[in-house]
């Protein structure tokens, strides 16, 4: 199946402001995901979805197409529609989103993303297991699956909710990554779809998805995972851990 890779970068950001373009390593924020997208080997072709000309001028000097978008989109599924559905990108089987805040994602997060779509399902994504302890962060993203590994509801509360308190709780919490995959039909049908009160309410765009009736499988990966870069915080954390990996 042929893959098309699109990294949606949107320039505002009201917890990070000019967040692609932030620098972590030396590098532009947006560049590092590039790399690691490139690095990860799983895309026939790569392009980064924009509202900024000055992203555009970045993400071409990491040797990637760049896509002028439409600035009034609400979200990145709405940025990377857009592009899809190009006449150039139409041959693409699958569209794989990978949010331009994500510079660790595991290669095994995209390659189960796909999977996940090759296997049938609506949409493709992965979630990685999660402290207890961190359970209550609501920038980390939770979610619930079925006996299927298909997603039931995602959350920034901390879901499943445990009535009795215990010191078990093995295999209780997921962390959501920030990766879909779509088929061409599913990705339009999502963003056709209107947002859903829950959508609204949790600031989830994934809500709207299940909420018109697209199944989402997803990928558990076996190791925790770092979550995106929303904050200054986070990127500081970035840093320190993109120099921890180099040694």
């Amino acid at each position: 199946m042929r893959v098309l890779g699109v990294i949606p970068a949107r320039l505002g950001s009201t917890r990070l402001p000019h967040k692609p373009l932030q620098l972590l390593a030396g590098e532009p924020l947006i560049t590092r995901v590039i790399q690691r997208v490139v690095e990860h080997d799983l895309t026939d072709e790569l392009v980064v979805a924009t509202d900024s000309a000055r992203i555009v001028e970045v993400a071409e000097r990491s040797g990637v197409r760049a896509v002028l978008t439409d600035p009034a989109h609400l979200s990145g599924t709405d940025r990377v529609a857009e592009v899809a559905a190009r006449p150039e990108f139409a041959g693409a089987d699958v569209v794989v989103n990978v949010q331009g805040d994500e510079p660790f994602l595991p290669r095994e997060a995209l390659a189960g993303a796909i999977e996940r779509v090759e296997r049938g399902d609506d949409v493709g994504t992965a979630a990685a297991p999660l402290d207890p302890a961190l359970a209550v962060d609501p920038a980390r993203v939770k979610v619930v699956t079925d006996a299927w590994g298909r997603a039931l509801y995602f959350s920034r509360a901390p879901i499943p909710h445990r009535r009795e308190p215990s010191d078990d709780a093995t295999d209780l919490y997921w962390q959501h990554l920030g990766i879909y995959a779509y088929g061409q039909a599913a990705l339009a049908r999502w963003v056709a779809a209107e947002p859903s009160a829950a959508e609204l309410a949790e600031r989830l765009e994934q809500l709207r998805a299940l909420h018109c009736g697209l199944t989402i499988g997803v990928a558990r990966l076996d190791e925790p995972a770092l979550p995106g870069v929303d904050t200054p915080d986070d990127l500081q954390r970035a840093e320190a851990h993109w120099h921890a990996l180099q040694g």
